[in-house]
C-alpha cells in the first residue's frame, strides 16, 4: 500500500472520529476531510466531481434535493398534520401503538418508493404526533430510519445500493421481491418486538394529552386543499415513475428533480421561501462523505481490502456468502453503503461468474442484505440515517452519533444473524 493510501486512511480516520465524537459538527468534519483529500492528492477535481465511482454521487444528491422540494411544499398544505392526527387516533393515543403504525408505514413506503424519500415524508409527521402526545420524538425517528432501511431492502428501488446491484447483476424488480421480500417481512416482525424493548422508556402514556388528541378532527388540519391535491398528484406520478424506472429509463434522481420543480411551479409559492426548508447541510455532508470515500477508492484502499476478502474465500460458496453478508454489514456501518456497494459490485460479479450455473447468485443477495441492513449500525451507515439526523437537528431534536449507534448496533447484529439461516435454508439446504 502506497504512502498516499496510508495518508488517505489517516484523513478518513480522523474525520470519522470527529463525526463520531461530535467534537466538530459533522458537516465541518466531512468537508474538512474532503478538502484534505484534495490537498494531499488522494483525489482531484476530476475524480471528486465527475467520477461516478470515486466521487460525489450526484444521483443521490439530486434525488434528495428533489424530494426535499416536494416535502417543503407538502408542509404548507397541512397534510402532515392530517396524517399525524389520523395515526394517533387509530392508535388510541398509545405511544407504542403509534410507533408500530409509523414504523410499518415507513417500511412499506420505503419498499414502494425508496427509504430516503420515505423518511423525508414521515419525519415531519412524527415530529407533530410526538409533540401532540408529549413523548420524545428521537426514539421514534431512530426507529423509522431503521425501518426504512429494512423495508427498503425488499425491492430494487427501496434502497440505493439495490439499484447499483441490479444494474451490475442484471436483476429485475421481481427478482428482488421474490428473493428479499420474504426475509424482510420476518425482519420487520422481529424489529417491532425490538422497538418495544429498545425504546421502552419513551412509551409514557399521558391521559390528558391523549384525550385532547382523540377530540381532534384531522380534516380541520388541512390548510390548502387545492395545493394538497396538486402535491399528492405529483407525488403519485413520481412514485409511479420510480416503480417503472426500468421501463421509462429515467434515473430516480431525474424523476425526483422534475417532480420537485414541477410541484414548485404549480404551487405558485415563493421559491426562495421553499428553498429555505431544504436540508442543505445534509446535502453538503453527503458531498463531503462521498469525496472522502472516493479518495479511499481512488487510492486503492477499499479495493485492496475487498480483494483480500475475495482471496480468503477460495471458491467456497457458503464461506463467500457469509463473508459478504457480515463484511458488507461491517463496512456499510463505517462508510455509507452506496459507495461501498459501488466498489464491491464488480468484485462480486467476478465471484459469481466463478461458480457453475446460477449457484453464485446467492452472493448478490448476501451483498444486498449485508449492505442494506448494515446501514442501520451507525448514524452515517445509510442515507436515510443522515437525512433523519439532519431533519431532527433542524427541528431542535438533535440525535447524537452514539445515541443512534447504540441502538443501531443491536438491531444490525440481530437482523444480520437472522439472515444467516435464511440464506442457508433457501440457497443451500433446499436449493
Amino acid at each position: 500500500m502506497s504512502l498516499l493510501a496510508w495518508a488517505a486512511i489517516a484523513v478518513f480516520t480522523v474525520a470519522y472520529i470527529l463525526i463520531a465524537t461530535e467534537k466538530v459538527h459533522r458537516v465541518a468534519a466531512a468537508l474538512g476531510g474532503a478538502a484534505l483529500m484534495l490537498v494531499i492528492g488522494a483525489t482531484d477535481g476530476k475524480h471528486a466531481f465527475f467520477d461516478e465511482h470515486a466521487g460525489i454521487d450526484w444521483n443521490v444528491i439530486f434525488l434528495l434535493l428533489g424530494m426535499m422540494l416536494i416535502v417543503a411544499v407538502l408542509k404548507r398544505t397541512g397534510g402532515f398534520e392530517y396524517v399525524a392526527i389520523w395515526a394517533a387516533k387509530r392508535a388510541k393515543a398509545r405511544p407504542f401503538r403509534v410507533m408500530v403504525i409509523l414504523v410499518l408505514v415507513t417500511a412499506v413506503a420505503s419498499a414502494a418508493l425508496d427509504n430516503v424519500t420515505t423518511v423525508l415524508l414521515i419525519a415531519p409527521v412524527t415530529l407533530l404526533v410526538c409533540d401532540r402526545l408529549g413523548v420524545p420524538a428521537v426514539p421514534f425517528l431512530i426507529a423509522e430510519a431503521m425501518a426504512s432501511n429494512i423495508g427498503g431492502t425488499a425491492t430494487l428501488v427501496g434502497d440505493p445500493p439495490n439499484i447499483i446491484i441490479a444494474s451490475r447483476a442484471g436483476l429485475s424488480y421481481n427478482d428482488f421481491l421474490v428473493h428479499l421480500a420474504p426475509i424482510v417481512v420476518v425482519l420487520m416482525v422481529v424489529f417491532v418486538g425490538l422497538c418495544r424493548w429498545l425504546f421502552r422508556k419513551a412509551f409514557v402514556y399521558q391521559p390528558d394529552r391523549a384525550a385532547k388528541v382523540m377530540q381532534l378532527s384531522e380534516r380541520d388540519a388541512i390548510r390548502d386543499p387545492r395545493l394538497l391535491a396538486v402535491s399528492m398528484g405529483v407525488l403519485v406520478l413520481v412514485t409511479a415513475a420510480f416503480v417503472l424506472h426500468t421501463v421509462l429509463h429515467l434515473e430516480p434522481a431525474v424523476v425526483a428533480m422534475v417532480g420537485g420543480l414541477l410541484l414548485l411551479a404549480l404551487s405558485k409559492l415563493d421559491a426562495e421561501a421553499v428553498a429555505k426548508d431544504v436540508e442543505w447541510p445534509t446535502l453538503v455532508f453527503f458531498a463531503g462523505l462521498f469525496i472522502m470515500v472516493g479518495a479511499l477508492v481512488n487510492t486503492g484502499v477499499i479495493g485492496q481490502i475487498s480483494q483480500a476478502a475475495t482471496e480468503a474465500v477460495g471458491g467456497r460458496l457458503w464461506a463467500a456468502s457469509m463473508i459478504l453478508l457480515w463484511g458488507s454489514a461491517f463496512f456499510s456501518a463505517i462508510v455509507d453503503n452506496i459507495p461501498y456497494v459501488a466498489t464491491m459490485s464488480p468484485i462480486v460479479g467476478e465471484l459469481v461468474s466463478g461458480f457453475p450455473g446460477g449457484e453464485g447468485r446467492v452472493l448478490w443477495w448476501s451483498l444486498a442484505l449485508g449492505a442494506d441492513l448494515g446501514g442501520n449500525a451507525t448514524a452515517i451507515g445509510a442515507s436515510a440515517n443522515v437525512v433523519i439526523l439532519g431533519m431532527a437537528e433542524r427541528a431542535g431534536k438533535r440525535i447524537s452519533f452514539w445515541q443512534f449507534t447504540k441502538y443501531g448496533l443491536v438491531v444490525t447484529v440481530i437482523t444480520i444473524a437472522i439472515c444467516v439461516p435464511y440464506l442457508w435454508l433457501r440457497y443451500f439446504a433446499f436449493a
